[in-house]
């Protein structure tokens, strides 16, 4: 080959520009979610495609494979595993404060148990998915894309009507950032929208005192002090939670001592309950804990029980507190705010986040509003010809039965009566059951309701 074919290019260069296009497409395409619907692409294009299938709630549950399928094939060419993790993470009611999938079958546990493949499990739409997610869809709130092959449409954000990036929380490790958000209680944050709308100037203080902090789905205890409130000032920071732990006499049968125990009915966020016990179990063979005689899981639909027997001699405090310090059961969640704003990475304070959802609600329920007011205007157009032509129906007959074809009498009518073309189009299709009294009537009422 002559030399005259190749370009000589600078690897440095060619390396920084290759890293840094990959590095934009992980952050904005696949790892951090956006700020106003809380969603990121695969969790986005789940939904939608739900949605495409009608699978709403009131509607039988669908495989998890038939969802996971027209995902792949309509607007997410990846794994299929990795789409079937991001649903199953949408419907565990552990890993999600408010699940927006339904689901029928074995998704897995808070012991860390997989769930059954997608050929097993069923799933449809949330009630609040389908409402706080998809309601508006329909009326031009959204602006859509194509997808990765121009075959289909897909939505850039959904018209969400809450702030889940919150309510959900969001994790996920890009190129040079990450993002952990923790989930929030859904009172608490519309209490805080609502004074934020009262109020845009109001501090960071009184917003705390709606906004106590983080809520999570499998509970525990916040050990509240300055650093919660940092986390929200400064969008970053370390909060402290606990597992909810309380002591017990329990009775071990007839005839037998009764024997002082601990009862944990909660653990910290993202802690596995079996791994949690055989790590304590492990501690307690090497002899780094003591005091404690036996430990067994009695958890079952109606909560979580985990009973610590304890020894004759030993003090419940100290096994407490040894609990706390070698072990999950008292555990840090590191907090980082980061979202994509106009497809930018952003750190967030609480305000700034809440701020910026209400701009992007107003903007929805402005684009919806502008939707009707259409469809609302264009059927008044329609009704005001059906009106002006009722009032003239004598003139309109001569014109019809005079003129050659219906292209003709539309050219008379327009200009005979001062309509519009949809009105005369309209005009020439109307049924003649619209010259009744009743339906005259109607049409004064229908329009006045329409004004």
């Amino acid at each position: 080959m002559t030399k005259e074919k190749f370009t000589s290019i600078s690897l440095q260069e060619e390396m920084q520009r290759s890293y840094l296009e990959y590095a934009m497409s992980v952050i904005v395409g696949r790892a951090l979610p956006d700020a106003r619907d809380g969603l990121k692409p695969v969790q986005r294009r789940i939904l939608f495609a739900m949605h495409e299938l009608g699978l709403t709630p009131d509607r039988p549950f669908r495989k998890c494979a038939r969802v996971v399928g027209d995902v792949l094939g309509k607007y997410h060419p990846h794994g299929d595993q990795a789409v079937y993790e991001a649903l199953v993470r949408l419907v565990q009611d552990f890993s999600t404060k408010y699940p927006t999938l339904d689901g029928h079958g074995n998704f897995g546990s808070v012991d860390n148990d997989p769930p059954a493949a997608m050929r097993y499990t069923e799933t449809r739409l949330a009630p609040i998915a389908h409402e706080c997610f998809l309601k508006e869809i329909g009326s031009e709130t959204v602006s859509y894309s194509n997808n990765f092959d121009g075959s289909q449409q897909e939505p850039d954000i959904l018209p969400a009507q809450l702030p889940f990036l919150f309510l959900n929380g969001s994790s996920g490790i890009a190129v040079g950032m990450a993002t952990n958000i923790p989930p929030h209680n859904l009172g608490e944050i519309v209490d805080g929208l609502i004074a934020l709308i009262n109020d845009r100037e109001i501090s960071d203080l009184k917003l705390s005192k709606f906004i106590l902090g983080p809520d999570f789905p499998t509970g525990g205890e916040l050990i509240y002090n300055e650093a919660i409130k940092e986390v929200y000032q400064s969008g970053r920071g370390s909060i402290t939670i606990r597992g909810v732990i309380k002591n017990e006499e329990i009775n071990l049968g007839k005839g037998k001592h009764k024997k002082n125990a601990l009862i944990i009915s909660e653990l910290p966020y993202q802690i596995s309950k079996a791994g949690w016990i055989e790590k304590l179990a492990e501690l307690v063979n090497l002899g780094k804990i003591d005091g404690i005689s036996d430990i067994r899981d009695e958890s079952d639909r109606d909560g979580m029980r985990i009973v610590i027997e304890l020894k004759k001699d030993s003090n419940s405090e100290i096994v407490v507190s040894n609990l706390f310090k070698r072990t999950a059961l008292q555990s840090n969640f590191g907090a980082i705010f980061l979202a994509l704003i106009n497809g930018k990475p952003v750190q967030l304070t609480l305000k700034k986040y809440l701020n910026y959802f209400l701009e992007f609600r107003e903007e929805t329920i402005r684009k919806r509003t502008n939707y009707f007011l259409k469809i609302a205007s264009e059927k008044l157009e329609i009704l005001e010809g059906f009106s002006t032509a009722t009032n003239n129906i004598k003139i309109i007959i001569e014109i019809i039965q005079n003129s050659e074809n219906a292209t003709e009498a539309k050219t008379i009518l327009i200009p005979k009566l001062n309509l519009s073309i949809k009105q005369a189009d309209a005009v020439l299709s109307m049924p003649l059951k619209k010259l009744t009294n009743l339906e005259r009537k109607q049409i004064e009422i229908d329009m006045k309701e329409l004004i």
